[in-house]
């Protein structure tokens, strides 16, 4: 089989030999960019869990631009999008690597477009040697089946073309779209960036990590301070308001009391003064 293959090749011409050439440049640059890629974001994943103090440097200076960034601007507002600050180091500090990741994902629809195009190469090729092999104008017997037998080999030499850039172009489209599946750089690049916006968070919270979290602790102190006095004031005042009530309560008692023996006061007046009018006019009845 590899013979037939090898005998299949040696009739391509030498541009079909370029287009299958660089349909296989291709797929070795597709799988090491891959490669490169997960390698790269690997690194930063260790250096990025790799223990050290807040004050220590990043070996990558997109991670200690990153963190230099959010600090600053965690100082300026405290509402910062740390993943707007994530993408932004990565698109100028990372070109290189984002451009590599679109070739890997451009890489597979490559290969099926350069396989196609020397598979319409190969049969144009083919179609025209036949046109030109039936269209042209034979002598003797002898002549005639010797320029018959070479126009059917070019015209075989086309269709090789055609057929061994399909196959290669098919078969490096399978291998690329095999390996993104199994190596995902877009994925791989994304998982990078939540460990960094992760990372970003807890040295946020811890105390001395960059100054940014001890103005904000000091200003919520002050206003828990200004709470507990509210909260201490609006006690005392319902203490106070229950004295008040309590006093009230008493001073109605009392009040009360005296009503009662006032009233009581003014019925025996009046019986004391019905008494003496009726002693006063004899006969009169009150």
């Amino acid at each position: 089989m590899t013979s037939t293959l090898l005998a299949g090749l040696s009739l391509i011409d030498s541009t079909g030999l370029a287009i299958l050439a660089t349909t296989i440049a291709m797929l070795v640059l597709g799988i090491a960019a891959n490669l490169w890629l997960r390698g790269r974001y690997a690194a930063l994943e260790q250096d990025l869990r790799r223990p050290r103090d807040p004050e220590t440097a990043f070996s990558h200076p997109v991670l200690s631009h990153i963190v230099r960034d959010a600090t600053d601007a965690a100082r300026r507002s405290r509402e910062t999008s740390v993943q707007a600050i994530i993408e932004d180091r990565f698109q100028s500090d990372l070109r290189p690597m984002l451009f590599a990741e679109r070739f890997v994902r451009a890489a597979t629809g490559l290969v099926i477009i350069l396989g196609l195009l020397g598979t319409f190469y190969g049969l144009t090729l083919s179609i025209g040697r036949i046109v030109h092999l039936v269209s042209a104008e034979t002598g003797g017997g002898t002549d005639a089946a010797l320029g018959v037998s070479q126009g059917l080999t070019q015209a075989l030499s086309g269709m090789a073309v055609a057929f061994s850039n399909s196959l290669v172009g098919i078969l490096s489209a399978v291998i690329l779209t095999i390996l993104g599946v199994v190596s995902n750089v877009s994925d791989r690049r994304t998982a990078v960036m939540i460990q960094i916006e992760t990372h970003l968070d807890r040295i946020r919270v811890q105390p001395g990590a960059g100054g940014a979290l001890e103005p904000t602790l000091a200003g919520f102190g002050a206003s828990v301070a200004r709470l507990d006095g509210a909260v201490a004031r609006f006690e005392s005042a319902l203490l106070a308001f229950s004295s008040t009530t309590r006093d009230f309560h008493e001073f109605n008692v009392h009040l009360k009391d005296n009503v009662q023996r006032l009233s009581l006061t003014f019925a025996d007046l009046s019986d004391s003064l019905k008494a003496q009018l009726g002693a006063t006019v004899p006969g009169r009845k009150l």
